[in-house]
């Protein structure tokens, strides 16, 4: 059977680095099959959902790689839906409801204070066909629920959490259709799992009792024939996995995660392989490596290796991880991203010393000035004026420079390299100057040790 998994976000904002890490393994989980990865834009709240929250979405999905195979609109998709909830309603899986939201929020607070579990208590089945049309007179639209089959326990074998099993009458009849006709999350994504034939769906354990829902929502599909007796999916729904959660360092749930995105990457100068490195195995007994490649990650991703305790997202471990693929990455993969005249010497040279692409910048200021040289003592001043008179250019003019500067001057370490450091570069660190000295130049050099 195919692999087949979806990543479904609602375009009522930007993707945040919760939703980045659903995708990626959602794509890494597909990608290792050799399966598909479906994109699936949940737009069915017209109200909130936005265009160029999906132009964005598409676009932070293209920026970090990971491609989906498919897309698919569930403002498109609203026959099915309809369909689906007619089948169920002629079976009796779903029924009417007319308690406002306050209603509702009161019989949560009896039920709490008298120690009861806050669960819907079925009331709207009481109501005779008189009562129901009495309160559509009145002009109160019902709002509609799936009813749960109580003699039916709920248990599937999760990819992560393993053996899972939930008593039905312990959680609520979902709303599955708002007064006003709009659907809410429960029923649509079963049907559109059903229709697009998925196989699995990897996603945060907040959802596991969503999960309990669903399989009875899937199962009342299957019996009442939406997928033609020929359904794609094993035992009639697919495979489930919950990963924990991503918290911050501190170990509680931050809600600068939740506004963590592309675009702050970007404007942090975080590559994409870097995100992808460290959310690839983020929660998982695999230690978080600079790994550009993603064949290498695919290799290594399993979900046997995913652990139950809370996943934690480190900014330094980050910029450590960002530091270290900036110093793997080829000329040619940044060349568009570098100051006009940076050669590919030049970035070999300055590479060590950057943490993001866009520190270039500032260290090829060293090779096009200007520098601002320090104040040198007499004695640095006397010995910079030997080094200019030393000065020969040739294949390695530093090795050549400092080696003669050695022999006739008797310094070393720190008091023969770093005056000459600072002349030339106006630094006290930098790129190797073996490699720095010969982009700076023969005519540049002598001025600035002339200068010193």
């Amino acid at each position: 059977m195919t692999t087949i998994t979806r990543f479904a976000p609602s375009p009522t904002g930007r993707l945040h680095v919760g939703n980045i890490r659903t995708a990626l393994h959602n794509w890494m989980l597909a990608r290792k099959a050799g399966g598909t990865f479906m994109l699936r834009i949940d737009d069915t709240d017209a109200e909130r959902s936005e265009e160029r929250y999906v132009d964005r979405i598409r676009a932070d999905l293209g920026w970090l790689g990971i491609a989906p195979d498919g897309e698919e609109r569930q403002s498109e998709r609203m026959a099915l839906y309809e369909d689906a909830f007619e089948r169920l309603k002629a079976a009796g899986r779903v029924y009417p409801a007319y308690e406002t939201q306050q209603e509702l929020e009161l019989k949560r607070k009896i039920q709490l204070g008298r120690g009861l579990p806050p669960i819907y208590d079925r009331a709207a089945l009481a109501l005779t066909d008189e009562e129901r049309a009495a309160k559509e007179a009145e002009g109160v639209a019902p709002h509609w629920r799936f009813k749960l089959d109580h003699d039916a326990i709920i248990d599937w074998e999760d990819g992560i959490r393993g053996p899972q099993k939930f008593e039905p009458a312990s959680l609520s009849d979902p709303v599955i259709r708002r007064a006003d006709g709009s659907w809410l999350y429960m029923l649509p994504s079963a049907v559109d799992d059903i229709d697009m034939g998925v196989t699995d769906v990897l996603r945060g354990e907040d959802h596991v009792s969503n999960t309990a829902v669903q399989i009875q929502i899937f199962n009342a599909l299957h019996d009442v024939g939406l997928d033609d007796n020929d359904c794609p999916l094993h035992d009639s729904f697919p495979h489930f996995a919950h990963e924990a959660l991503l918290v911050g360092k501190e170990g509680k749930l931050s809600k600068r995660l939740g506004s963590l995105g592309c675009d702050a990457f970007r404007e942090r100068g975080i590559e994409p392989e870097a995100i992808i490195a460290m959310l690839a195995r983020l929660g998982t007994s695999l230690p978080v490596e600079p790994i550009a490649d993603r064949a290498t990650l695919l290799d290594t991703f399993d979900l046997s290796t995913f652990g139950r305790a809370p996943a934690k997202f480190d900014d330094a471990e980050l910029e450590r991880v960002n530091a270290a693929i900036v110093h793997q990455m080829d000329y040619d993969t940044v060349a568009d991203r570098l100051p006009d005249g940076m050669d590919a010497a030049a970035w070999h040279a300055i590479r060590p010393n950057l943490s993001h692409v866009n520190e270039a910048g500032q260290w090829w200021q060293l090779v096009t000035g200007p520098i601002t040289q320090p104040d040198f003592s007499d004695e640095d001043r006397t010995y910079l004026a030997q080094a200019a008179e030393a000065l020969e250019w040739g294949e390695d003019p530093w090795h050549m420079l400092t080696g003669k500067l050695k022999e006739t001057t008797g310094r070393k370490g720190k008091a023969l390299f770093l005056p000459l450091r600072q002349a030339l570069t106006g630094m006290d660190h930098g790129p190797d100057m073996g490699e720095l000295l010969p982009l700076i130049g023969e005519q540049e050099a002598r001025a600035r040790l002339a200068s010193a």
